[in-house]
């Protein structure tokens, strides 16, 4: 089947497609305004060498970055991820989805500390006070260890929690999906009413056609008993006399 064929199966049952189409339209719209726009704030954040190791370096952090750092970040990140952390995050008041990971492509102990929702406002506040919690783990950690204050590691943020932007792809996947799911089950619903006309035509004979076949039959019948001639014919008279004369036996 080619295109051109396509398309008048398709002009030919327009009253199948068209509210398969109307469907796929009124489930788009469903979706669009069912699914709500998500928002995603994101901070930057790393960590350095405590005061004490950086006596070597004129007390300057940055050109002290040790490998330890970077195994503090991560497992600060669990930290935050983790159910418990999640349970003080919404008492402190933060809403949404929270994320805090490694950033990508780091050369350092940096972090990422994200938060997602729907309402703007919330996600950028929810994003602020995820970043003071992380700071507040961070000491947490050492002073459960008993470090000296002057050998703690510290915290500083690089990119203040942005603006949040909106997250439109998941929304767009979903109208996709709906938009192409309801345009295929309409062109299936289309094309078999086609095959299901054109089976029930090819299996019921017109009427012409059947009267003929009938008139067929008949005359292919051979006669069972040849016609008798008409009662009295004069001839099969003569014909009996002239086999049979009179006075014979």
């Amino acid at each position: 089947m080619d295109l051109a064929e396509i398309w008048r199966v398709m002009r030919r049952r327009w009253y199948v497609l068209l509210p398969g189409l109307l469907l796929t339209a009124a489930l788009a719209a469903a979706v669009h305004l069912l699914v709500p726009v998500e928002y995603r704030s994101q901070s930057t954040v790393t960590l350095l060498n405590s005061s004490k190791a950086t006596v070597a370096f004129d007390g300057n952090p940055f050109l002290s970055t040790q490998a330890s750092l970077t195994g503090m970040a991560d497992g600060l990140a669990r930290n935050l991820n983790s159910d418990g952390s999640a349970a003080e995050l919404k008492a402190m008041g933060v809403t949404g989805l929270h994320e805090a990971k490694i950033a990508d492509n780091a050369q350092g102990p940096f972090m990422w500390l994200s938060v997602t929702g729907t309402d703007p406002a919330a996600v950028l506040k929810s994003d602020e006070l995820l970043t003071q919690y992380a700071e507040k783990r961070l000491r947490e950690f050492q002073t459960q260890q008993s470090v000296a204050p002057d050998a703690m590691i510290r915290m500083t943020t690089i990119v203040p929690p942005q603006k949040p932007e909106a997250q439109t792809k998941t929304r767009l996947q979903y109208l996709v999906m709906a938009a192409v799911l309801g345009f295929v089950l309409s062109l299936v619903a289309t094309f078999f009413v086609e095959a299901r006309r054109r089976s029930s035509g090819r299996h019921r004979p017109a009427a012409g056609e059947a009267g003929a076949d009938r008139t067929a039959d008949t005359a292919a019948q051979p006669a069972a008993h040849p016609a008798a001639g008409p009662a009295g014919d004069p001839s099969d008279t003569l014909r009996m006399t002239a086999a049979h004369p009179a006075g014979s036996p």
